[in-house]
């Protein structure tokens, strides 16, 4: 209710709303008025609020198969999770102060806040963020009760997967409006923000996997409540350095050091209390299964170890520039060069592993016939990377290297759904019905991993093979680029609901024949005084021919003189949000299989006995 009242104020222009007044202008259309709701520092923690509440509920509805005594502890928890957050509110960011009397209209939202993009943005990331509070919450009950076990590792896995879903979904919608909007033609900059987002992905990645082994084999349980910890210890992290001033960028709302303080010591308290709780619990924790060093379960490992020292890597680079900044004063900067030397190659072997992880067998393995299964796989994969060498000649090592990687992870992984259903190995009434029977969990694994390939294919090519001009354009003039003929042929004033946009018009051909017309904008907002960047790109799975406009190179520019034109061509861009669809695709079959609504026995009373049932 207290969410529906502030997005109301924010829909009919209550100006008497201080936050509505800072962050609307009645000129703004309704889905960017609807989008300010948590688009400010206050409405954003509300918003965070209603979905820890969100995901409470669900518990308490939904989780009919968990015993009464582990729901009430993890609600409990839960429940404590939001009275800390519900008091930073009241405390220090109050989304219902009033001012007194109301100006006339309001100072309008960041424009590059404006966008169908990042107006989901996140509310998809927020959803992700505090799902993985409710694994949390399963995990600190799970160490009160001292019960961990494969029914537990059950109830944790599809909440873990929404959480996970739509953390992809939240990083990817995120990327992609960083790559239309901002007009610099990257969709990643290893920007802290962006960091902070990742890290909790790359432990809920390994959460995923871990729980599996604890469901399936019983082991793995001290490292699954650990990475549970860890997991929503890093969004409570993430929350802090955006929200505490220590960054300046278009999502760190707060500069208040007050909030800060209050967010270090919920996260002190939170953070510190459950590692202290894991570690008085965690040592009588019983470690399950055995299994030898070739198996499934070792695959596993390696895959969680892997993940665990790529999230510590980008922790480290994202952290360091504020620590030393703090302790001594001196500014530097940990960018792409860093995170890209150190974070690809683990990415790389995890790849590696990924492809053959499935191929192998709970508990012990068959190297030979692992082997056998794979080697086609293995030369086929060589085989496509020369062919992509000799099409593609010029270009970094290091580029090849990862499109060998990402192909052997797509065929390996189809190579091992196709085995599973024996595809060309029996008739194919018995494949589709082998195919129908698979559970969807094995299908939604399928798909995932084919989705992180498909992406890896295309974060390769747009990184190693982009092509970019950056020219002074006046009308009639031609830049030639990846084989396209691009004329600009000038520019021309119009007006939108609440800015004023200078559109450039690009005429593009290729071997002398016409292929599109492009417009990218530069949009001034007069309220907020700013200005943006409307590129505009030519989409093919291809590639993408990418062009915006951006500061003029003259004074005369707006009357059609002269621009500063980027253009780019972008090959396989459009893979990379493919596959993140894939990934989220692939999870949502997942959450979908019933064996993750089944529960543990219920105890029932025998037939005539009108006894209470045990519970």
């Amino acid at each position: 209710m207290a969410f529906a009242a502030l997005m109301r104020s924010f829909v009919v222009s209550d100006f008497t709303v201080r936050n509505v007044a800072e962050n609307s202008h009645s000129l703004k259309p309704l889905l960017f008025k609807i989008a300010g709701t948590w688009g400010s520092h206050e409405g954003s923690l509300l918003l965070w609020v209603l979905i820890l509440t969100v995901f409470g509920a669900g518990v308490a509805v939904l989780g009919s198969n968990i015993p009464a005594a582990t729901k009430a502890r993890t609600l409990s928890v839960q429940a404590w999770i939001s009275v800390g957050f519900l008091s930073f509110l009241l405390f220090t960011s109050n989304p219902f102060d009033r001012v007194f009397p109301p100006p006339a209209d309001g100072s309008d939202l960041n424009p590059l806040l404006q966008d169908v993009g990042l107006a989901m943005h996140p509310p998809l990331l927020y959803f992700g963020y505090v799902g993985f509070s409710i694994v949390f919450s399963f995990a600190v009950a799970a160490l009160i009760e001292g019960r961990i076990d494969a029914a537990w590792a059950r109830w944790v896995r599809p909440w873990t997967l929404a959480a996970w879903m739509s953390l992809t979904a939240g990083i990817a919608l995120g990327s992609w409006w960083a790559y239309y909007e901002l007009g610099w033609g990257g969709w990643w900059f290893w920007d802290p923000v962006e960091n902070v987002s990742f890290m909790p992905w790359l432990l809920g990645t390994a959460l995923l996997h871990s729980a599996i082994v604890t469901e399936k084999r019983d082991a793995f349980k001290s490292w699954t409540i650990l990475l549970a910890i860890l997991t929503f210890s890093l969004s409570l992290l993430g929350t802090f350095i955006v929200r505490s001033g220590l960054l300046t960028s278009v999502h760190a709302f707060a500069v208040d050091p007050e909030r800060g303080i209050y967010i270090l010591g919920l996260l002190a308290l939170s953070i510190g209390g459950s590692l202290t709780l894991y570690a008085w619990r965690a040592p009588v924790m019983e470690g399950g299964g055995l299994f030898r060093p070739i198996s499934r379960e070792a695959g596993l490992l390696v895959n969680n170890l892997i993940l665990a020292a790529a999230t510590g890597t980008v922790l480290f680079g994202t952290l360091y520039p504020l620590l030393l900044e703090a302790l001594t004063g001196d500014k530097i900067s940990v960018g792409p060069p860093f995170f890209n030397a150190a974070f690809v190659p683990m990415m790389l072997v995890l790849g590696l592993f990924m492809g053959a992880g499935p191929f192998l067998s709970w508990k012990r393995a068959d190297l030979a016939g692992v082997l056998q299964r794979i080697r086609f796989v293995a030369g086929l994969a060589v085989l496509v990377t020369l062919a992509v060498w000799y099409l593609i000649s010029g270009g970094p090592f290091l580029a090849y290297v990862s499109i060998l990687i990402a192909v052997w992870l797509l065929l390996a992984t189809l190579r091992e759904w196709a085995l599973r259903i024996k595809f060309m190995e029996a008739p194919l009434s018995e494949t589709l019905r082998r195919a129908r029977n698979l559970p969807r969990a094995s299908h939604g694994m399928t798909l995932a991993h084919v989705g992180l390939a498909v992406a890896m294919i295309g974060m390769i090519g747009s990184s190693a093979w982009k092509s970019e001009e950056i020219v002074f354009v006046t009308p009639g003039t031609d830049v030639t680029i990846a084989g396209f003929d691009v004329t600009f042929t000038g520019a021309e004033r119009l007006r939108g609901p609440n800015y004023i946009a200078d559109r450039g018009r690009l005429e593009v051909r290729r071997d002398g024949e016409p292929v599109t017309t492009l417009y990218p904008e530069r949009r001034s907002y007069p309220v907020a005084q700013s200005t943006t960047t409307e590129s505009a790109i030519r989409s093919t799975l291809a590639g993408d021919l990418y062009a915006s406009i951006s500061e003029p190179a003259s004074e005369e520019a707006a009357s059609g003189e002269a621009w500063t034109l980027r253009i780019l061509y972008e090959p396989l861009v459009n893979f990379i949000w493919l596959g993140a669809l894939m990934l989220v695709a692939g999870g949502a079959l997942s959450l979908s299989d019933r064996r993750l609504r089944v529960g543990v026995p219920r105890r029932t009373r025998p037939h005539g006995d009108l006894r209470l049932p045990a519970e």
